[in-house]
């Protein structure tokens, strides 16, 4: 997943940069906020305050599959995650962890996992696998693994991103399999280590974006963009691999805002989605009745 645009925001009124037609871009700006926390705390709040109801809905329309998970759910995947990736590589502070995955459910229970161990996510865009070279852990879909193994010097997970959470088929390569390892690790997670929050949380390119910078941008760009407690927000795959993490997963979440993720839109089906699926906001998306993120009103 290429990780671009996520130290704050720099959208104008529509959006979008200036001239532009395309997906939703926010550039880097200057974020500051006092007492800073670590990202893993937007999902720990949410269980908290609502943990039953659906926070991240997924679509993949190319294989018909949808997967909905509440905040308990998903904070079940990311303990395992955590703690796979801290009991079998050694993952905490310092580490850096690459996430050359997709938009998906898996990778906001990946990424969020990575930063509750208080490591940094190194930007894998898919047109450029060479910084991989740098990362002591690499998670990767299954159909990147080939590139991804020429470049990787460090642990290399693969991911099948099987609905049901099957393992990889029809793989003959080393890197393990993440869908089988993560069932053996526990539901609650504590990090040996603590976080340090002025550590870096994302890495893009030659710039860095602390954990605690990520959850203030978060907050920034949610105010920017003006998305609200409750909102149910649609965000297709183009917009959300373009914006970034920031934007379509911890903004949302920042503000108590759900998603409904959709991978491979099928033309056409976004607006009798967008109504099933009670959404009062996109991200990217332009469906009639319904507000685009980052628009004036």
């Amino acid at each position: 997943m290429a990780l671009r645009g996520v130290l704050g925001t720099d959208c104008n009124g529509t959006g979008r940069t200036s001239g532009e037609t395309g997906p939703v871009r926010c550039h880097a700006v200057p974020v500051t906020h006092s007492r800073p926390t670590a990202p893993d705390r937007l999902l720990a709040d949410r269980l908290r305050s609502a943990p039953a109801v659906p926070l991240v809905t997924f679509y993949d329309d190319a294989t018909g599959e949808r997967v909905e998970l509440s905040a308990a759910t998903l904070a079940n995947w990311v303990a395992k995650t955590a703690n796979l990736l801290q009991d079998e590589f050694d993952v905490g502070p310092g580490s850096t962890v690459a996430v050359a995955l997709p938009v998906h459910w898996q990778t906001a229970a990946v990424l969020l996992a990575v930063w509750s161990c208080g490591a940094a996510v190194l930007d894998t865009a898919v047109e450029d696998d060479g910084p991989i070279a740098g990362a002591d852990v690499v998670l990767a879909a299954q159909d990147r693994l080939e590139p991804v193994e020429q470049v990787a010097t460090g642990d290399v997970l693969g991911l099948s991103l099987h609905p049901l959470g099957r393992g990889m088929t029809e793989y003959v390569g080393e890197a393990r399999d993440y869908a089988l390892e993560v069932r053996a690790h526990g539901d609650v997670f504590s990090p040996y280590q603590p976080a340090d929050l002025a550590a870096p949380g994302l890495v893009v390119g030659g710039l860095a974006l602390t954990l605690g910078g990520l959850t203030e941008a978060a907050a920034e760009l949610a105010g920017r963009l003006g998305i609200a407690a409750g909102d149910r927000i649609m965000v297709d795959e183009a917009t959300a691999t373009e914006a970034g993490p920031v934007a379509w997963l911890l903004a949302p979440l920042s503000a108590g805002a759900s998603l409904v993720l959709v991978r491979h839109p099928v033309p056409g089906t976004l607006a009798a989605r967008a109504a099933a699926e009670r959404v009062t906001a996109t991200l990217g998306p332009e469906i009639d009745g319904i507000r685009v993120l980052g628009r004036p009103s």
